[in-house]
């Protein structure tokens, strides 16, 4: 028996995607963390024993089935999808080949339709629901070397506009969220050590702006919202 709202984080890794997990956790969320890596998954679950961790590739259809049906059978109908799985080869399009280009847009964008897809049943069947995808600042303009990254975003941003259009009827809110700056996780500090904190965002304050779109009333919902350090400059 469900005792609790049950959110998915797809995508879960050691920025975002445990700080989304541990805010709805917290606010009393039974929590999914998704992700491709079972040592990932396993870091995961030590950093956030709350939670429930399932091995899913976004990008196939039949494990994103599975991993949804194996979280349904353990936490109950899925009234919560947080997309924040991402990847993309950096370059121009003299440096990124055709594999590369489809594999972002695979994870960015064919990965939320697989996700999306398999849960609009439960939002359905439940009369509602809430679905916030993690975009970028490249869904909204190319760089000069972002040939993959910000044209799989911009597919990304395009799907989810589509989204809302058909599903905001149902009472399925779709938000995206664009991030503009750079996430403060070991990886990046690590590439940029002499930047002051003050240059990233604090992924903790992310999954807060991300929960507070998630609790908004159908009267006045947001489709598209940006997230910066206040020194960014835009």
């Amino acid at each position: 028996m469900q005792t609790s709202k049950t959110c998915v984080v797809v995508g879960a890794g050691p920025g975002n995607g445990l700080s989304l997990g541990r805010k709805f956790t917290g606010e009393g969320y039974s929590v999914a963390l998704l992700a491709r890596n079972p040592k990932n998954l396993a870091n995961l679950k030590s950093d956030l024993p709350e939670a429930h961790t399932f091995e899913c590739d976004v990008t196939q259809l039949g494990s994103t089935q599975k991993a949804f049906d194996d979280v349904r059978q353990e936490l109950g109908p899925i009234d919560t999808l947080l997309y924040n799985a991402g990847a993309g080869v950096f370059g121009s399009i003299d440096d990124v080949d055709a594999e590369a280009f489809e594999q972002a847009w695979r994870t960015n964008t064919l990965g939320a339709f697989n996700c999306i897809k398999t849960v609009l049943p439960d939002m359905r069947s439940q009369g509602g629901g809430t679905i916030i995808i993690i975009g970028a600042t490249a869904a909204k303009r190319g760089g000069a070397r972002f040939a993959a990254f910000a044209s799989a975003k911009a597919a990304q941003y395009n799907l989810a506009q589509s989204l809302a259009r058909h599903l905001g009827p149902e009472k399925i809110h779709i938000a995206y969220i664009v991030i503009d700056g750079v996430i403060d996780i070991p990886r990046t500090r690590q590439r940029m050590p002499d930047k002051p904190d003050e240059f990233f965002l604090d992924p903790n304050d992310i999954a807060d702006a991300v929960y507070d779109v998630s609790q908004q009333a159908p009267s006045a919902w947001t489709f598209e919202f940006d997230v910066r350090p206040y020194c960014e400059t835009w």
